[in-house]
């Protein structure tokens, strides 16, 4: 799988990193232990820029239901991503339904500044 995790829930902090060619599936098995590990109102910080979606329009409309059904399920985490601009324009979509919840999120392109950013977005 090219999604790689990490949950720490004494810091409340869920650290995710992609590599290589990312699916539906994978995306969906990520959002599912974020889920299960009842760690959607922990900080997350994401760092996509090795990732390459072979995903199609539909399936990241799949996504971007799940994430705002997650959403519905109580307070969702402050979230830091790092990409590349070509993947910012890519994935408009998702990162549209992703700043939906009612918390901070930002965009970076360097990991340094977006872990910066999220330590300040402690609860």
């Amino acid at each position: 799988m090219p999604l790689y995790w990490t949950i720490d829930s004494k810091e409340r902090l869920f650290t995710g990193v992609g590599e290589g060619e990312v699916t539906l599936a994978d995306a969906m098995s990520l959002l599912e232990a974020l889920a299960g590990a009842k760690a959607l109102s922990y900080r997350k910080l994401f760092d996509g820029r090795a990732v390459q979606s072979t995903m199609t329009g539909e399936e990241l409309l799949a996504i971007c239901a799940k994430i705002r059904a997650y959403h519905e399920e109580g307070p969702v985490g402050a979230l830091a991503l790092v990409g590349t601009a070509e993947q910012t324009v890519r994935f408009s979509r998702l990162l549209g339904a992703l700043a939906a919840a009612d918390r901070p999120i930002k965009l970076f392109n360097s990991l340094r500044s977006a872990r910066a950013w999220l330590a300040l977005q402690r609860k």
